[in-house]
């Protein structure tokens, strides 16, 4: 069996091309570049997703496709690139898995699709979307796409992931260092509820809704604990050995200092170190409910977050990012 993964050389879909190997898979890769090793039974393309020929053409023979590539929520990109990305690059990865009859598809949506999960309590799949930002309305944009080709024929399950972390994730590792280093500084009153997922369960979860989904639906994939935002960092203080700092910064200013900041740094192409995009984290709540997944999929999530941490975090300090 064959399967095409777009996205290969990111945290997720690094770790979903080694599973899939790792089971006799054969795999083709695709993304803008590479960073994994040669194994035997991968292929790599390198290429964007915006390029449909290529598209095309790589995902040929492929009895399955995972479709993860996407423009990230902190790129630096105005909302019609991230559209061109997230809604136009989902249309060619899928419409060529259709042309090519490919048995199955899984679309890696966002739980930003949600926007802010008002009650602050789990989400169910069918809870009301109100995507924030320009990455939450494009990849709303690009689930939707999802759906409509899979009521064309084609067999497509999306996947909506928790918070996912684990060793080798950089976004997860600059809160991390920032905690460690005790340059962390919370924002409001860190109420906002979370569902992190480790990534080996995300990964085993991926895989489950490629064997076991209906086509045209959707499934979340989060882990079993919900954690506010200020629980979440006292853990990861925890397994750092430090306490976070006693000083908070209330909303109202870090929004303001976002906006301004994310400007000014956009202005000579650069990332602020808090911008509207990493301020969403402590603003809005988005906790999954995955009681669809367990009874459908039998998804069943292994790793807590206290442990999952102290793994990651002791990567961290094996591979100096901490």
């Amino acid at each position: 069996m064959r399967a095409f993964v777009t996205g290969a050389s990111g945290f997720v879909g690094s770790k979903l091309v080694d599973r899939l190997l790792d089971s006799g898979w054969a795999v083709r890769g695709f993304d803008l570049g590479r960073r994994s090793p040669d194994r035997p039974g991968l292929e790599f393309v390198e290429g964007d997703v915006r390029d449909a020929s290529l598209v095309n053409r790589s995902i040929r023979d492929a009895d399955l496709v995972f479709h993860l590539a996407a423009a990230l929520g902190a790129s630096r990109l105005g909302e019609a690139a991230f559209m061109a990305v997230n809604e136009g690059g989902t249309r060619n990865v899928l419409e060529a898995a259709l042309r090519h009859r490919v048995k199955r598809a899984v679309h890696f949506s966002s739980a930003g699709v949600l926007g802010h999960v008002e009650e602050n309590e789990p989400a169910d799949e069918g809870h009301p979307l109100d995507p924030r930002d320009a990455y939450d309305r494009t990849k709303l944009a690009g689930e939707r796409a999802a759906l409509e080709i899979a009521g064309r024929g084609l067999a497509v399950v999306v996947v909506r992931p928790g918070w996912a972390y684990g060793p080798g994730d950089r976004r997860t590792f600059k809160l991390i260092r920032s905690v460690a280093r005790g340059r962390f500084v919370l924002v409001g009153k860190g109420a906002a509820k979370q569902t992190p997922v480790y990534v080996d369960d995300l990964v085993r979860g991926t895989i489950l809704a490629a064997e076991k989904g209906r086509g045209g639906e959707i499934y979340n994939l989060a882990g079993n604990e919900v954690l506010t935002v200020r629980a979440m960092i006292e853990t990861i203080a925890a397994a750092c050995g430090t306490k976070i700092p006693r000083l908070r910064i209330p909303m109202g200013p870090a929004r303001l200092a976002a906006g301004v900041l994310g400007s000014a740094f956009g202005l000579i192409g650069k990332e602020a170190p808090l911008n509207p995009s990493r301020l969403v984290f402590f603003l809005h709540p988005k906790p999954l409910a995955i009681a669809k997944a367990r009874a459908e999929l039998g998804f069943a999530p292994e790793m807590g977050f206290a442990e999952g941490l102290a793994l990651t975090t002791a990567w961290g300090r094996a591979n100096g990012w901490i």
